[in-house]
Parts: C-alpha cells; sequence; structure tokens
C-alpha cells in the first residue's frame, strides 16, 4: 500500500524509506526494538496527519522529521533513567587513547599528528565514506553517543542536553570533545589514511 500524501510514496520507495529510518533510528537509540517503534509510530503519524504535509519539502524528509521528533521524545524518556556522568570502561578507554597521541610536552606524537583530508566536502557526497562514519559512531560508548548525537544530528543545545540528561555544561563539553577525537581517529584510520576501497 503506498503512503498517501500530496506526494505519494511507491511501495517500493516506502520500503527503502522505512530501511534507512530504521537504520537512522538505531544509530540513534542502540536499540532495536525502541528503534522500530520508533518508526512504525513515526509512520503512523505521517498516515495520519498527511493533510499537513505541505509539499515544500521531499516526502521522505518531511517523515524524517517526524522520526527526529518521535528520537528525541524516547531519548527524553530515556535520560530520565540513564546516568550520563558516571564513566564506562569505553568511555575511560577513549581517554586513555587520546593521551597516548601526545608527548610529555602535550604536542602530538609524529604518528599521530593529524594528517590531509584532502578534500573532506569530496568524501561526504560518497556513500561508502558514510558507511565508514556509521560503523565509526556505532562503536563509540553508548554515553558519548548519546550525547554527540543528541547535540549534532538532534539538534538539542547543549543546556537542553545537559538539563534532559543531568550533566554539568563542563561535563558535556567534554563527552563532546571525546567522541570528535575518536570519530576523528577512526575516520582518518578507516577513510582519510586508507581511501575508498576498490571493489
Amino acid at each position: 500500500m503506498a503512503l498517501t500524501l500530496p506526494l505519494t510514496i511507491a511501495p517500493a520507495d516506502l520500503a527503502a524509506i522505512r530501511t534507512d529510518m530504521l537504520r537512522f533510528a538505531r544509530l540513534q537509540l542502540r536499540d532495536a526494538a525502541a528503534a522500530e517503534d520508533a518508526v512504525q509510530e513515526a509512520l503512523l503519524a505521517a498516515l495520519a496527519n498527511a493533510q499537513q504535509f505541505a509539499g515544500r519539502a521531499q516526502a521522505k524528509t518531511w517523515v524524517f522529521g517526524i522520526l527526529r521528533n518521535k528520537i528525541v521524545d524516547v531519548i527524553r524518556q530515556q535520560s530520565r533513567s540513564t546516568n550520563v556522568s558516571s564513566f564506562s570502561d569505553g568511555e575511560q578507554s577513549l581517554d586513555e587513547t587520546f593521551e597516548t597521541l601526545f608527548r610529555e610536552n602535550a604536542h602530538w606524537t609524529p604518528a599521530s599528528r593529524p594528517r590531509d583530508w584532502g578534500s573532506p566536502e569530496a568524501a561526504l557526497r560518497q556513500q561508502h565514506f558514510w558507511g565508514v562514519f556509521e560503523a565509526c559512531l556505532t562503536h563509540l560508548p553508548e554515553n558519548t553517543a548519546r550525547v554527540f548525537m543528541m547535540r549534532e544530528f538532534l539538534d538539542f543545545e547543549t543546556p537542553e542536553v545537559c538539563q534532559e540528561l543531568g550533566i554539568t555544561v563542563s561535563n558535556c563539553n567534554v563527552i563532546l570533545h571525546r567522541a570528535r577525537n575518536a570519530l576523528r581517529l577512526c575516520l582518518q584510520r578507516g577513510w582519510f589514511t586508507e581511501g575508498e576501497k576498490t571493489c
């Protein structure tokens, strides 16, 4: 059955959009059941409110906007029972890995010095890059990923992240710094150093 909107989505396209929605929700929530629920609720909300779709954006963009709001609701519910301020072993490991990148004088070690990433804008346009980025994101410790995604993917302002998760601005900034460094290292190893793999 096609999703009936001002821009009708064919069943095959809807299946592809649903797959993308599930991937996005799993990345954000790290819980397959919660991601499935959020996607189902988003699609049902899209059907129920199809008359509100003005057609100014693509239908996929509109449905993803609904999914984003569902994910934000789930994160807000989860954050009430999550202690993000406590360090996990994975987060401790990120800090230890980061410390090994520098000499005692706080300068980069030769092997860990940031490398030329060429044209990051061109990389962003390549689908394979996003596969590597998704893998890097998946390997972040859960609490670190939650804070990073709330700030960078779901557009929470830092004070809002702090309020939702019960952490200080300083703690939030440390977590974001840790996440960005881990992603930089992962992308440097998995993409920018190796480059796009040939078939």
